[in-house]
């Protein structure tokens, strides 16, 4: 299973902008499907944006124009270029390898965001 790190969050003012990064264990060159999810408190996760290895992305009506998800495959690393953020973006966001829709790898610790207003 790939193991994966996110960092990148932190504390920013509204309006502002974070970049977030998920490295991966495994080649990211094997792997298809990669997104970002994150979890409001006591809330389960939800799907932010997700990239296949064709480069098609999809996103979260709530994210869509605001968030950019890459990848780097040479590099194992997966980003999430978030701008124009709210308070609503509060949470703790995560990376997973999709598989079939479905978060299929073990969580990581999650980077958390806070957007104050």
């Amino acid at each position: 299973q790939v193991r994966l790190v996110e960092s990148g969050g932190g504390l920013v003012q509204a309006g502002g902008s974070l970049r977030l990064s998920c490295v991966t264990s495994g080649s990211l060159f094997s792997i298809n499907v990669m997104a970002w999810h994150r979890q409001f408190p006591g809330k389960q996760r939800e799907l932010v944006a997700s990239i296949n290895d064709g480069g098609h992305t999809n996103y979260a009506d709530s994210v869509k124009g605001r968030f950019t998800i890459s990848r780097d495959n040479p590099k194992n690393t997966v980003y999430l270029q978030m701008n124009s953020l709210k308070p609503e973006d509060t949470a703790l966001y995560y990376c997973n390898v999709l598989n079939r829709g479905l978060p299929s790898s073990p969580w990581g610790q999650g980077t958390q965001v806070i957007v104050s207003s």
